[in-house]
């Protein structure tokens, strides 16, 4: 299992003098502190630009994506509420990318419009029969933040979650098929399987993905929370 850091790769896990010190400058920021408000910016500037690494940005400059994180983070920082059972940076990640992906959304149907007015011989190739470009990029960044939530998981798991939705290249496999592959039983592939969607739904890893696609609620979470505790008093009285 890979360790994110804050700053590099995504929400982390501040504790103790830290969050108390963060929850400090947040409430100075919002009382109108302007140097609270630059510490933050500048502390959490590297989690706008991961944030930025991880988006598909399409026709959007990476400066321009980054200026829009920025404005994420500023908005983030002024609408912090701790008493949410959030920590500030899985906050401001959402807010980060809201505003980015915005921004990505605002570009490609920009740049669609312009191609409206383009002779059809200056087109691109790839936007012909495309009525919204937005659907295009909003594919594309589910695609590949799919991708990568899947290339997180543990090497077996990854197996049969490829192999089962055809993420592989190959025709969705059934159980059976990818039991022979990792020589086991086809009930324990299933097994195998269930525990893989367990783990992908957790926000810890699930986060950007469920930005996307608007299941990033509490309620959202209070449901992974719930199922996964089903799952784990299940998984106590098997035996393998």
């Amino acid at each position: 299992m890979n360790r994110r850091n804050q700053a590099a790769d995504g929400p982390g896990m501040p504790t103790g003098a830290a969050l108390f010190h963060q929850a400090y400058l947040v409430r100075q920021a919002q009382a109108g502190c302007h140097d609270s408000l630059a510490q933050l910016m500048a502390t959490h500037e590297g989690l706008v630009h991961a944030v930025v690494r991880r988006q598909v940005l399409g026709p959007l400059p990476f400066a321009e994506a980054v200026q829009a994180g920025r404005i994420g983070l500023w908005r983030a920082i002024l609408g912090f509420d701790p008493q949410r059972g959030t920590t500030f940076s899985t906050y401001a990640w959402t807010s980060i990318m809201h505003h980015v992906w915005r921004e990505v959304k605002l570009a490609a149907r920009v740049q669609g419009q312009a191609m409206n007015h383009l002779p059809l011989d200056q087109v691109p190739a790839s936007a012909l029969g495309v009525v919204d470009p937005t659907q295009v990029w909003e594919a594309s960044a589910l695609r590949s933040t799919l991708q990568e939530l899947v290339t997180q998981l543990p090497p077996r798991l990854r197996t049969v979650v490829l192999a089962r939705y055809g993420l592989n290249g190959e025709p969705p496999a059934i159980y059976p098929q990818i039991s022979a592959t990792l020589d086991l039983s086809a009930e324990r592939a299933r097994q195998l399987h269930t525990e893989a969607l367990v783990w992908l739904r957790q926000p810890l890893y699930s986060q950007p993905l469920r930005s996307l696609l608007g299941r990033n609620t509490r309620a959202d979470y209070e449901a992974v929370e719930a199922e996964t505790q089903r799952w784990l008093r299940w998984r106590g009285g098997r035996h393998d």
